[in-house]
């Protein structure tokens, strides 16, 4: 039957139900026995690689024009009619394979993964995910429509945030105010949405038989090698550890701007650091630069990651470009039958621009990597050490930044360029405990965060707590509310503590690099290909680096990183 099978994603993106159903009846007739095994996992995959591809332009379709009605009306469609189908027959088909007993070959740790996902299924949560995937397009529709007028032109606050880096202080305290009201104007509108995300979870949770969505969405999102307990731990080693240097950033930053405290204007719109001393950096002024220069610095790194990413260039799978209705944020997606990824993002000509390409650059290595795999399900590593795919390359590409190198800048720029990056890797893990500890204490305390007003006061302890040196008195409101801007929080529930543990993996990574460039390389490379074939303390061994929690880790981090930008400063006062 599958010799009938369309080949082509576009023939299939219109198919419904009716068509794709027997597919999934002809597998689950199938005799499986070992001799059957490869050919009932192939096709399985072909099928479900078509799905999910499917899945992923839908979705991407919205993200590109919030407004746009018939995207997000096959999006919904989508939801509604195939998703929920879709996801009773997998379910059948991974009880199947199961309960025969046969292990495909580099199989294992797919298996126990599949077996989770078994045990938290439930069909009457079928239903409530769609409802949240399409609040999820609310929340990008209420971000997407935040501008400003600004000097007589609508702009995004991306587009703002740009301005505030050669701005002088006054200029810049009222591009702040200016976003900062817009962002309040949706205070309520944000808050409503909350109320029904956190009524929504906790009926997914109890549905599932879990006391509460914190258990439930741990073996949702299959998180085997560590555990919430293990999540404070790093909180509190990032408190012992990191937030002293933080202090010394901000400390730093304020004898530079010669005030006696510093304000949230004085660092952008979440928690970086600008040298408002200096010129801001302007990287690029066209975006088809900004794609020319990162490509010359992949060739640079390593030849073959640069026809990956030539590839993307040739076949138009980057979106890069800010503009009004884009959804906000920036991602890479895979086509899986295509084997390809595509990335997302919102450019507006800073460094951080450069800096997101790098970002979700390494996210389509590790796609263009594993998708070698032959079957779906061993491809996707987890986000715990996806992210260290696509930190390190942040770190591995930045000795091209350069233009002798390929890349955007004088000597001295790029120097100053690495400084922020650095500063910002430990200024990061303050806010990433932040957000990590919020949503923690959020599942912890059901009832009470689903009141907006409790949310807003435990960020801001948690605020408090970890991002030292910044004076917010007069503002309590505006600093409440930063939960709001933070899409994972919304959208994708403990999301984020990946982030950290990767940036301490990519730090390793990084640090191997300096000895020795191309055997860390190699071993990069090499974990990328593992897929999710291992598990995750091994994936972190294959590419060279632990996977740590503790401040003994942390410290020998942020060493390694003050270390580097005092040998940076030192290059840049060598130019001046």
């Amino acid at each position: 039957m599958f010799d009938s099978f369309p080949k082509d994603t576009q023939a299939f993106m219109s198919w419904t139900w009716a068509q794709i159903e027997p597919y999934y009846q002809d597998l689950a007739a199938r005799t499986l026995d070992a001799a059957a095994l490869e050919a009932w996992m192939a096709d399985w995959t072909r099928l479900y690689d078509l799905l999910d591809e499917r899945y992923a332009r839908h979705y991407l379709a919205t993200s590109q024009s919030t407004t746009d009605l018939r995207a997000e009306k096959k999006y919904t469609d989508f939801l509604e009619t195939i998703f929920p189908e879709v996801e009773k027959a997998e379910q059948s088909l991974k009880l199947r394979l199961l309960e025969s007993g046969l292990v495909p070959a580099n199989f294992e740790v797919p298996l126990r993964k599949m077996q989770a996902e078994v045990e938290v299924f439930r069909e009457a949560n079928l239903p409530l995910m769609t409802a949240e995937q399409k609040m999820g397009l609310e929340y990008d529709r209420i971000q997407g429509a935040q501008t400003v007028l600004w000097q007589g032109a609508e702009r995004t606050l991306t587009q703002m945030v740009p301005l505030t880096e050669a701005a002088e202080r006054p200029v810049r305290e009222r591009i702040w105010r200016l976003s900062l009201q817009r962002i309040m104007a949706d205070r309520e509108a944000i808050n409503s949405l909350w109320v029904k995300f956190m009524d929504l979870r906790a009926q997914m949770a109890a549905n599932a038989g879990f006391s509460d969505y914190r258990a439930y969405r741990w073996k949702f999102l299959k998180r085997f090698d560590y555990t919430p307990d293990d999540c404070k731990s790093f909180h509190q080693a990032i408190e012992a550890a990191v937030v002293p240097a933080a202090r010394r950033i901000h400390e730093r930053r304020r004898e530079q701007l010669g005030v006696d405290r510093l304000r949230p204007w004085d660092l952008d719109l979440v928690h970086g650091v600008y040298p408002f001393n200096m010129p801001a950096l302007r990287p690029f002024q066209q975006i088809s630069e900004l794609v020319q220069k990162a490509s010359a610095m992949y060739r640079q790194l390593d030849p073959e990651l640069g026809v990956y990413f030539d590839t993307m260039v040739a076949e138009d799978l980057l979106d890069v470009e800010n503009r009004v209705g884009k959804a906000p944020g920036a991602y890479c997606i895979n086509f899986p039958h295509s084997k390809r990824p595509f990335i997302f993002m919102n450019a507006v000509g800073s460094h951080d621009d450069v800096q997101t390409m790098l970002h979700e650059s390494g996210h389509a290595f590790h796609d263009f990597e594993a998708n070698r795999l032959p079957y779906s399900l061993q491809r996707h590593s987890g986000a715990e050490f996806s992210e260290v795919a696509s930190m390190s390359m942040e770190l591995l590409a930045a000795p091209f930044l350069p233009a002798a190198e390929g890349g955007f800048y004088s000597e001295p720029e790029a120097a100053r360029a690495r400084v922020e990056h650095l500063e910002r890797t430990v200024l990061f893990w303050t806010y990433m405990a932040v957000v990590d500890a919020f949503q923690h204490w959020v599942y912890e305390n059901h009832a009470e965060a689903s009141d907006p007003a409790n949310c807003d006061a435990a960020w801001a302890r948690l605020w408090d707590r970890m991002i030292p040196g910044v004076d917010w008195s007069g503002l309590e409101q505006e600093k409440q509310i930063g939960w709001h801007r933070k899409l994972h929080i919304h959208q994708q529930p403990f999301y984020y503590v990946e982030y950290g543990l990767a940036q301490l993996g990519a730090v390793q990574v990084w640090r191997n690099a300096m000895h020795d460039q191309h055997t860390a390389l190699a071993r990069y490379r090499e974990a990328l290909a593992l897929g999710g074939t291992r598990p995750l303390p091994a994936l972190y061994q294959a590419a060279g680096a632990r996977l740590a929690f503790d401040a003994e880790a942390l410290q020998s981090a942020v060493a390694l990183i003050e270390d580097t930008i005092a040998q940076l400063d030192a290059a840049q006062d060598n130019h001046a």
